[in-house]
């Protein structure tokens, strides 16, 4: 007696179009964008606050006064040392003075955290007239 055999229900025929919309590659799509939007949005986002000149004219009598931190964190004003406790009082009296200019002169050798500390005194006292020195061999 022959076996019968099994067999598979038959497959709908593909001769009428297909109704149903293939969203995959548009999820694929919405994804990547929505990955890169995330990825780029902080750094665009990030601000440095910079307090930029605004058509200052300095007097014609302005007196420099050098600022130098030295490769072992000493720091000097006008040639003469100054210690962190006294740095308040002296760069407040610097900012009242119109005509004084506080220039920063760093050893290339300095710890990055002791200069980021002098600053930090500096914007505190509320001085606006600095200048940096000894950076030229950066400009290139």
């Amino acid at each position: 007696m022959p076996r019968k055999r099994a067999f598979a229900p038959a497959a709908p025929a593909f001769d009428q179009p297909l109704s149903d919309l293939n969203i995959t590659p548009l999820i694929d799509v919405m994804l990547v964008l929505l990955v890169m939007m995330i990825l780029t949005l902080p750094t665009v986002l990030h601000k440095v606050p910079i307090d930029l000149p605004q058509g200052y004219a300095p007097p014609s009598e302005t007196v420099t006064h050098p600022l130098v931190l030295a490769r072992d964190g000493t720091v000097t004003l006008d040639g003469a040392a100054l210690s962190d406790a006294a740095m308040p009082a002296r760069f407040k009296a610097l900012d009242a003075d119109r005509a004084a200019l506080l220039v920063m002169r760093t050893d290339p050798d300095a710890r990055y955290d002791r200069f980021d500390q002098v600053l930090a005194e500096v914007k505190r006292a509320g001085i606006t007239r600095l200048g940096f020195a000894g950076n030229e061999a950066l400009v290139e």
